[in-house]
């Protein structure tokens, strides 16, 4: 079907200006690695909502899905009924979590599940406060704006926020120009100052952190800092909480990126990839630590209700499973990391390519500082070629690579030969400027 004569730029004005938008002609479908706009145009989505369309854009399982339950039970609330996907999804995913994780909470967003991950580590407790970490992002809503310092403007405007946050340092070896070792045992030496004279471990019911920072730069906790966390929460009896929301679901290589640290949280949140594209998230601990919430202490009218996102989970899980999809991510991921380091190696200044499997970040840096300028005009470049990708990092020099776990390495070749000339098309853009200023 042809939209094209449907469309015109004044249709956008009932939406609210609040969303930036990478795009700007609406998207009519979407097809694996791949969009179409109103005007017929099509583009690699390599930012796969942030995270969401892991298994790419209407997977025949997930439509499929998501089609023979909606003719069955749209909606079931939780306090009401027990949805039949609700019960088989939770047992599907208990097989597909950490062995200490056993039990789950399920909600609709990210924001949802770590303020609901935060009340349940202070009831369990009986702590009132929370340590996050540097560079973090875990949400939108007010408590998860408090727990999150990776780009000022989340928070700005809305304070006072919560109470009880403590922020303490994420190791950045790149950032800091130093050895790996040192800026760990430097991150964690000012988790243990914070825990003497800020808030103290009697007071300290949990630390929450991305073990890939996500908005933060795709930034990799490193192990020994992981193992260095859940030291001293094993010795303090704080609980460590792992917000897997953008890192899970095969995202890096494994189906939760603390597995490569052989690091136990105690709390797992979930959610983007885990119903590719529905809305979905979830709590995820050991049921002696779930049974210290109180019945009726927390819910929702649609967490754990919805039939449809089930469905489209358990079908995630089975697309994970049968297609490999841990593995396509731990291979591709390494064949674009080499293939970016190559098209980085032409510019004058440092850059840095990380992240573990499809969670690949760019950091692109200038003489004095993070090259925002470049990474800007770079990544309008590449949406004129017909790429789709984003940026993050608190100096927003840090392009992300998020393609569907799913990618062909014909799709990694043809975004990588985008990137090169929107590369050149940047750095010519950018000479043309300082030429005639």
């Amino acid at each position: 079907m042809d939209h094209r004569s449907d469309f015109s730029a004044d249709m956008t004005a009932a939406i609210s200006s609040v969303w930036g938008r990478l795009a700007k002609t609406p998207i009519v479908r979407g097809e694996g690695s791949r969009v179409y706009d109103v005007e017929g145009r099509s583009y690699l989505d390599f930012t796969s909502g942030i995270g969401v369309t892991a298994t790419g854009h209407c997977h025949p399982l997930i439509v499929q899905a998501v089609q023979e339950q909606a003719a069955k039970l749209l909606f079931g609330q939780m306090n009401c009924m027990l949805p039949e996907k609700t019960v088989e999804y939770a047992a599907a995913i208990r097989d597909a979590t950490p062995d200490s994780i056993d039990t789950f909470f399920f909600a609709n967003s990210g924001s949802e599940a770590v303020e609901g991950a935060i009340k349940l580590a202070r009831v369990a407790t009986g702590r009132p406060n929370v340590i996050a970490f540097q560079g973090g992002f875990h949400g939108r809503t007010a408590m998860t704006m408090a727990l999150t310092s990776s780009k000022g403007i989340y928070r700005e405007g809305y304070q006072p926020l919560p109470s009880g946050v403590f922020f303490s340092s994420f190791p950045n070896a790149f950032s800091d120009q130093c050895d790996p070792d040192v800026s760990v045992d430097a991150a964690l030496a000012d988790l243990e100052r914070l825990l003497k004279t800020q808030t103290m471990p009697s007071e300290t019911a949990a630390m929450l952190i991305e073990p890939v920072l996500g908005e933060g730069g795709y930034l990799p906790a490193p192990k020994a800092f992981l193992q260095g966390l859940r030291k001293i929460c094993d010795r303090t009896g704080i609980l460590l909480i792992a917000d897997e929301i953008q890192s899970g679901f095969a995202r890096s290589g494994h189906m939760w990126a603390l597995e490569s640290s052989e690091v136990r949280p105690d709390i797992l949140v979930m959610a983007k990839g885990i119903a590719s594209g529905l809305p979905m998230s979830a709590i995820g601990a050991a049921a002696e630590l779930m049974s210290k919430w109180k019945l009726g202490s927390h819910g929702g009218t649609y967490g754990g209700g919805s039939p449809l996102a089930m469905a489209a989970g358990l079908a995630t899980l089975r697309v994970i499973r049968e297609e490999q999809l841990i593995e396509n991510a731990a291979r591709e991921g390494d064949y674009l990391s080499e293939r970016l380091r190559d098209s980085l190696s032409r510019l004058p200044h440092r850059t840095d390519v990380r992240g573990p499997g499809l969670m690949v970040g760019v950091e692109l840096m200038a003489e004095h500082g993070p090259d925002k300028e470049l990474v800007s005009l770079l990544q309008q470049e590449c949406l004129n070629r017909g790429l789709m990708l984003l940026t993050c990092g608190i100096g927003g020099n840090v392009i992300r690579w998020i393609p569907p776990l799913n990618v062909s390495r014909d799709d990694i070749d043809e975004a990588i030969s985008i990137f090169d000339d929107s590369l050149d098309a940047a750095m010519e853009s950018r000479a043309t400027v300082a030429l005639t200023s």
